[in-house]
């Protein structure tokens, strides 16, 4: 004879419990996965665009002005050449932008000028070459800035005339 379902002892069966926890536990570690899915992939940035302003100003300096710039850049990152490109025989001139004897020293060969002060090349930064000195303001010189870090070269410019 047949008990009466109210004095069943038994719960489910093992079969049934095991595949129930074992579909609990992949849905848990699929959502996990997922969730952290976006945190183990990584995005490259886009390499950052310049544009600049180059004069040649009649006491012998040339000023190179970033017009613009879509994203700020650390100067420990950024490398600039001073280069003739007319196969003159004339030494060329290499350094990082941050280092102490170029960024926001007056009176240095090349000097960069952070104008926002914050420690970061943006839009309205400058630098300033001392062409006489230099050398530069005979023959066609190349003025380049190479971002190290993306390995993209932002600015590569030929140095105009000394204005009269």
């Amino acid at each position: 004879m047949a008990r009466p379902l109210e004095y069943d002892d038994k719960a489910v069966s093992p079969v049934i419990a095991t595949v129930l926890l074992l579909a609990i536990t992949v849905m848990l570690s699929s959502m996990v996965f997922v969730m952290m899915q976006g945190a183990l992939t990584t995005t490259e940035k886009a390499p950052p665009l310049a544009q600049v302003s180059v004069r040649g100003l009649s006491n012998g300096f040339h000023v190179v002005k970033i017009a613009s710039l879509d994203q700020s850049i650390d100067p420990a990152k950024l490398k600039y050449d001073l280069y003739p490109d007319d196969g003159q025989n004339a030494i060329p001139y290499r350094g990082h932008v941050a280092d102490a004897d170029v960024y926001g020293v007056v009176g240095a060969n090349i000097s960069f000028h952070d104008r926002d002060a914050g420690y970061s090349v943006t839009k309205g930064d400058y630098f300033v070459i001392d062409s006489t000195t230099i050398g530069s303001d005979q023959g066609t010189w190349r003025f380049k800035l190479i971002d190290e870090s993306a390995g993209v070269v932002l600015i590569d410019v030929v140095l105009p005339a000394i204005e009269d």
